[in-house]
């Protein structure tokens, strides 16, 4: 029986993950699961930069739009779900692709996570007043205290993600970032990892242009649906935040575009940082698709 291989792409906002994914699976003939923590969402999809209903039909996609932002979701459900996905696609294939820029969700289909306690109903409502009284900053600071590892690394404009962590850190008395599986789990598969970098103010054009065309294809329109919505964990995100302070007048929507280009930028060093951490990546620039087939040949034939 051949070894069940995992290709992961990772790598910033913006970078052509999704491009190079699509190539890959086109060449081995297999299947993509998304590790996007955001494109999961049917309801979010010119914000999230979801890849075109073309590109879904030319490879198959799992883990877009297959879940509502009304739905109680968390890492903790999507490697149950995926790790039993990929089972079934190893049926019928030796080589798969995850691809995504959400860190967490790639670590949990690598390691596993450990399970996180309870959600503490006092503490989260004393965090969520803390963030309507005294706003992110104060959220943002008190992370800094208790766990800096996942500050460096967060994104820091999410309000859920800081109260999240914050409340684990607290019931459990140990910094969130230490619930990351320090012993990995056994799978069924041979990970291989490719990151994908490019010039950072290259990288920083193309979120600005990529910003711009969503706005162009409608992003105002698309959350303005989903305005009424805007408590929920699925929307405390980038590209749809700014857009909602725009319509409660608190900003221009000239304000809020600039946020949203600002936002995404920090987002993509953020994600930079944590993947940087992980010794098992090989690094290539978007245009070195030789070098990146070459490596697989390697894999594949060595």
């Amino acid at each position: 029986m051949l070894e069940k291989k995992l290709i992961i792409i990772v790598g910033p906002t913006g970078v052509g993950k999704t491009a190079l994914s699509i190539e890959l699976a086109q060449y081995f003939k297999t299947e993509i699961i998304s590790a996007d923590s955001r494109q999961i969402y049917k309801e979010l999809n010119i914000g999230t930069a979801k890849p075109s209903e073309q590109e879904c039909k030319t490879v198959p996609h799992h883990f877009i739009g297959s879940h509502s932002i009304h739905e109680n979701y968390n890492v903790g459900k999507y490697e149950q779900e995926v790790i039993k996905q990929l089972s079934q696609l190893y049926q019928k294939h030796n080589t798969l692709i995850l691809v995504g820029g959400t860190g967490l969700y790639v670590d949990a289909i690598c390691n596993g996570i450990d399970s996180l306690p309870e959600t503490d109903l006092k503490i989260r409502s004393k965090l969520e007043n803390l963030f309507k009284q005294e706003g992110i900053a104060a959220l943002q600071e008190k992370l800094k205290e208790v766990d800096i590892d996942y500050y460096k690394t967060v994104d820091l404009n999410n309000p859920h993600r800081l109260i999240r962590a914050l409340e684990v850190s607290i019931i459990s008395g140990k910094p969130y970032s230490s619930f990351r599986k320090k012993n990995p789990v056994t799978r069924i598969f041979t990970p291989i990892k490719i990151g994908l970098n490019i010039n950072r103010d290259v990288l920083y054009d193309r979120i600005n242009k990529r910003v711009d065309n969503m706005i162009h294809d409608g992003l105002v329109e698309e959350a303005m649906t989903l305005f009424t919505y805007k408590h929920l964990n699925a929307l405390q995100t980038v590209g749809y935040q700014e857009l909602f302070d725009y319509f409660e007048e608190k900003i221009s929507l000239e304000q809020a575009i600039e946020l949203i280009k600002q936002n995404s930028r920090r987002y993509a060093k953020r994600q930079l940082t944590w993947f940087k951490r992980d010794k098992e990546i090989t690094w290539f620039e978007p245009d070195e698709k030789e070098k990146i087939f070459d490596l697989m040949n390697s894999i594949e034939h060595g």
